[in-house]
């Protein structure tokens, strides 16, 4: 790795985690350059907190969505840079593969091969815009919401336009039975892209991400000195705390730090019991 390359390494880790350039500089050298590997070397020492930054990523563009009769689609599509994002070319490519989404239901394999209203397949014409702005631009990941079994709602954040932004959240409930339940809808796909949940409810978190928390709870906290038994015991709390804050159902509601997400939805229960079916929360690049 070249001198310029890790000291764009450093700041991006000092970004993410908040530890000073020796630590950051010492945690890229042990993991070899990898950012994410740092990250959690860090971690083990105690030295970073998991934090909701260490999830960005340099990876720009849009994410959009498309409504129609209670059906939802949305759709990613990234760029390199956020300049491209604003690119008139590009955000009319997006605009039309988001139509192309809801047609075809989120299949992106179907989607690549769908001609568009030029008459030449979307692969087709992402390798001419490609090639015309200069940019790798990527169709990401996408996903449909059908309106059986449940009420869709959604909520757009950094909006560039009604459908187009940097974050963009759905959730499902069944139950739904007046105007009220509706406002509650539109206010919990909202929590969704304010607190980034995992999951609707604890057992429902993936075991493997779980298990990764737990490796590294119990290394920071032999690392801070305690004993192996007593690093068992406080991770056991640590890990429930870990669990409450990334399932939906047991998150601290947005608009009330006295109530949990379960605990609005009761509130607003009124013919039928309120039920969260499905959620989904795309921000642009993350995970990348």
């Amino acid at each position: 790795m070249s001198n310029k390359d890790l000291l764009d390494n450093i700041k991006k880790l000092r970004e993410m985690t908040g530890v000073g350039f020796k630590d950051c500089k010492a945690a890229l050298d042990e993991s070899e350059g990898s950012i994410e590997k740092s990250v959690e070397i860090l971690r083990k020492k105690g030295i970073a907190k998991a934090s909701k930054k260490m999830s960005r990523t340099s990876s720009e563009g849009l994410v959009l969505i498309k409504e129609s009769e209670g059906k939802i689609s949305l759709i990613e599509i990234n760029s390199e840079t956020d300049f491209v994002a604003k690119n008139k070319d590009f955000i009319n490519f997006c605009k039309e593969i988001s139509e192309i989404n809801f047609k075809l239901k989120g299949n992106l394999e179907e989607i690549n091969n769908f001609k568009m209203l030029n008459g030449t397949k979307v692969k087709d014409n992402l390798v001419s815009l490609i090639s015309k702005i200069g940019e790798n631009i990527t169709i990401r990941r996408a996903k449909f919401f059908d309106n059986s079994n449940g009420t869709n709602f959604f909520y757009v954040h950094l909006g560039l336009e009604k459908y187009i932004g940097k974050i963009i959240s759905v959730v499902k409930l069944g139950g739904i039975s007046d105007n009220n339940s509706k406002d509650i809808g539109n206010k919990i796909a909202m929590h969704v892209a304010a607190s980034s949940p995992l999951a609707i409810d604890k057992n429902d978190i993936d075991k493997k991400i779980v298990d990764k928390e737990m490796e590294i709870i119990k290394a920071e906290i032999i690392n801070s000195g305690k004993p192996a038994e007593m690093a068992e015991k406080i991770s056991k709390g640590k890990i429930s705390k870990f669990l409450n804050d990334n399932s939906l159902l047991n998150q601290i509601w947005i608009m009330d730090p006295k109530k949990k997400v379960s605990d609005i939805l009761k509130e607003n229960s009124t013919n039928s019991t309120l039920k969260v079916i499905d959620f989904i929360r795309f921000k642009v690049g993350e995970g990348v």
